[in-house]
């Protein structure tokens, strides 16, 4: 009996990558690393965004507390306020302080020295003595926000906050 042997080919050892496979292994590792970084931008940016929505919440919530320390001021109509940029200067009296305090906490928080705050108190009717305030507040959000900004209109965003004193 005889056996068969199979006839040995001689076999080819892969010595390494080609230089092909090198290339093409870098490009799709820097699309990948564009990828990430274009990511963490649009996070940052969003971040920002966000931080400055919240600071406009906290600020509307602080004139409204304001307000209600120093309630007979705020029913008569004392902290009433139209649509302004400009700091209001800190009078000798509470109401006049702490609108200083807070249009000077509004630009400095929003990192926006143009930022907008208004506050406006409407009479309830009788027999309940109460106001509703609504607290305004416009800001600059160029450097936050989903999309690219086209123009300042685009940027420009509005907090309101209605509230019982």
């Amino acid at each position: 009996m005889q056996l068969h042997t199979p006839k040995l080919h001689p076999v080819r050892y892969q010595r390494g990558f080609a230089l092909l496979e090198v290339l093409i292994a870098v490009v799709v590792l820097a699309i990948g690393l564009l990828g990430m970084a274009a990511l963490q931008s649009s996070a940052l940016r969003n971040n920002q965004s966000s931080l400055e929505r919240t600071q406009a919440v906290i600020l509307s919530y602080s004139i409204l507390e304001a307000m209600r320390a120093n309630l007979t001021a705020a029913r008569q109509g004392n902290y009433n306020m139209t649509a302004t940029s400009t700091v209001p200067s800190a009078g000798s009296t509470l109401v006049s302080k702490d609108l200083n305090a807070w249009m000077t906490d509004v630009q400095a928080s929003l990192n926006d020295p143009a930022a907008i705050g208004s506050i406006a108190c409407a009479v309830s009717p009788a027999p309940d003595p109460s106001r509703v305030c609504t607290i305004t507040i416009t800001w600059n959000d160029s450097r936050g926000g989903l999309n690219q900004v086209v123009d300042a209109a685009d940027a420009t965003k509005t907090l309101t906050t209605v509230g019982r004193i």
